[in-house]
């Protein structure tokens, strides 16, 4: 069975049960976006489970931990929404810069919600709680529309047709 076959079957295993819900509550919790919140919520434990793994056992400076565990999260998210959950087949260069963006992006807002609603007295703890909803609204829409939307290729004429149009226009 194809590495293809395989993230197709992961996918289906990850949000088919999203098929069986009601019309109305499926427009609103399409496959992709179920799918783009479990794996989120994966790799999430992930990065938290990293960044104790790294505290406990290394020396490592907080920040590079966090850094360390952060990078290795986002990297293992792109990789996972690419194949199974976005399905996507377009050249993996070009998605890496845009999803590379996406996560300065998501850094940013993390720190400027966080900060900013902390800032006008909201609890540290519930202020990054809004950031992350923030955070997952920009990285999913970004993603959807931007990271992993497979652009149809260019038409270009095949060989005999370049040939005839060629011929054509010396008679």
């Amino acid at each position: 069975m194809g590495s293809k076959r395989v993230a197709e079957r992961a996918g289906d295993l990850l949000t088919g049960w999203v098929d069986r819900l009601p019309p109305r509550l499926r427009r609103l919790l399409p496959r992709e976006l179920v799918g783009f919140a479990m794996l989120g919520a994966f790799t999430l434990s992930v990065d938290l489970a990293l960044l104790v793994l790294l505290r406990h056992t290394t020396a490592l400076p907080l920040p590079v931990a966090v850094s360390i565990a952060y990078l290795s999260a986002f990297g293992l998210n792109f990789v996972l929404n690419r194949t199974i959950n976005f399905r996507s087949h377009a050249p993996v260069g070009p998605q890496v810069l845009r999803y590379a963006l996406v996560a300065v992006g998501d850094y940013l807002l993390t720190v400027g919600v966080s900060s900013g609603l902390a800032a006008v007295g909201l609890d540290f703890r519930v202020a990054r709680l809004a950031a992350s909803f923030t955070v997952a609204v920009f990285t999913y829409t970004t993603s959807r529309w931007w990271v992993f939307r497979d652009r149809p290729a260019a038409a270009v004429p095949a060989p005999q047709d370049v040939a005839a149009d060629r011929s054509s226009s010396t008679v």
